[in-house]
């Protein structure tokens, strides 16, 4: 087969897909998308997937629908501009309810100004410009600093009318993650915790970098410990809990001499009693926010209303490991503080309340707090009126 003719193949396959789509998706009434933004090799791109549940079996259905490049800067009206052109393509723009993505300050942004908006969405939250995300720092300095312009680029400036966006749906796990990196860290501030954590950490990553150069060094810590280190990873969730937990799992299996006979071959320290205390403590903490990232992160069987049901055992579990903690209990504090700001308004959200509500794998079980299940129980009655309104039979 020719160039040529292989191009045409991939370019007819592609127009057939896409028709396929567009019927497939025309007879759907509600449909969510998710999109992302990233670079690579100097060039940025953005991927959008959409997803519905079959009316009549409620299989979930899930499709790509585009990876395309973006030119220049993805700033947050480019983003706005690329979402409302690929949504219009596939002639879905009326029907969905929610688009989720990360915390970007450029995502943020498009929705609060270009999205649709209520009493629950589009909210400015105290960490959208603390977040990950380009062009953070230049929002940060604009905001601190007194510009003038010319009355032209004023003029410019949209109004929010260019493009139209769905709400927005912050991504949970993504901000589980933030809790477990970027809140974390505001535990050095505690003189004590910052002295031992740092102490633990630089031995256990020259453990992990020493593990890395060679196929010699890998036989070594096989032999020795029976099992390999996991080396964190800074683009996996989770790999820095992962990684400590297998060092304690070792300690815990294999002894404390397993780790000091790696150690010695290395001609690297041996972390002492203190720090080998704090890392099980540190496993302990981490835990139960790595399994709830797995839980929301799963593919298939995760529906919203399994983010509340989640998120508030996570809570108790940290209130319940803090009085037994020697050395970590700042992380405790930073982690709590973290949730308590970026998730406050989530457990408000009276459709993710009765989301959770209606499920039946939860229905009321997952909290005692009275208030709460108020708010979700007459959201609930909401939706069946809504129901009835639309699938009354004729008398």
């Amino acid at each position: 087969m020719s160039c040529p003719t292989l191009r045409s193949s991939i370019a007819e396959a592609t127009k057939s897909m896409k028709k396929k789509l567009i019927e497939s998706m025309s007879e759907v009434e509600y449909i969510t998308t998710t999109t992302d933004c990233w670079t690579t090799r100097r060039r940025s791109f953005i991927g959008i997937t959409a997803h519905w549940l079959d009316p009549d079996s409620l299989d979930r259905h899930s499709v790509a629908l585009a990876c395309r490049q973006l030119k220049g800067s993805h700033t947050f009206d480019v983003l706005a501009a690329a979402l409302n052109d690929i949504h219009a393509e596939y002639q879905i723009r009326d029907k969905i309810v929610r688009t989720t993505t990360d915390n970007g300050s450029n995502f943020l942004k498009a929705f609060r100004i270009y999205g649709d908006q209520d009493e629950n969405n589009n909210m400015t939250y105290p960490e959208e410009l603390n977040n990950s995300g380009e062009g953070d720092e230049e929002e940060i300095q604009e905001e601190e600093e007194v510009n003038f312009q010319e009355v032209a680029s004023v003029l410019d400036v949209g109004d929010g009318f260019e493009y139209h966006l769905p709400k927005h749906q912050r991504c949970a796990c993504h901000l589980l993650n933030l809790v477990s990196t970027v809140d974390a860290l505001k535990a050095n501030s505690n003189e004590a915790y910052k002295k031992v954590s740092r102490a633990a950490f630089s031995k256990c990553h020259a453990l992990w970098n020493k593990s890395g150069r060679s196929a010699l060094a890998a036989e070594t810590i096989k032999d020795s410990c029976k099992l390999q280190l996991i080396r964190p990873n800074a683009t996996r969730w989770n790999s820095m809990f992962l990684a400590v937990e297998r060092i304690v799992r070792i300690v815990k299996e294999q002894g404390e001499g397993a780790i000091r006979d790696v150690c010695t071959s290395f001609k690297i320290p041996m972390l002492n009693p203190t720090e080998l205390a704090f890392l099980t403590e540190y496993s302990a903490i981490m835990s139960p926010l790595a399994k709830a990232i797995n839980i929301l992160q799963a593919e298939t069987n995760i529906q919203m209303g399994w983010l509340l049901p989640t998120l508030t055992p996570l809570k108790t579990k940290l209130d319940r490991i803090k009085p037994s903690l020697k050395f970590s209990k700042p992380l405790v504090d930073a982690i709590q503080l973290g949730l308590k700001n970026r998730f406050s308004e989530i457990f408000e959200d009276p459709e993710l309340i009765a989301a959770a509500i209606l499920l039946p794998k939860f229905k009321t079980l997952w909290t005692k707090d009275k208030t709460v299940l108020k708010k979700g129980k007459a959201k609930c009655v909401y939706f069946e009126q809504i129901f009835c309104i639309y699938f009354q039979k004729p008398e």
